[in-house]
């Protein structure tokens, strides 16, 4: 199964591929995606990735407040689309 956790507080210059590589020393990642502005293509500064159901609690629980790029990042369960 598959669980998909929130990233939030982003360096502005955080590609998919260094979200995706900071999760994965943690475990399984499905997929990492950068949320962008529509009219200018740049980050709004948060994310989301999808991970293994069996890793998701250890990885939240290891980076939630973590340093990244001088930014300490917010890191949880997402909420479902209302």
């Amino acid at each position: 199964m598959v669980r998909t956790l929130y990233v939030g507080n982003l360096p502005w210059a955080t590609k998919e591929e260094d979200l995706a590589n900071l999760f994965a020393t943690h475990g399984e990642v499905i997929s990492a995606r950068i949320i962008t502005d529509r009219a200018t293509g740049r980050s709004r500064g948060f994310g989301f990735v999808e991970v293994a159901d069996a890793d998701a609690d250890r990885m939240v629980e290891a980076l939630n407040g973590i340093e990244f790029g001088n930014r300490a990042l917010t890191v949880n369960e997402a909420k479902p689309r209302a």
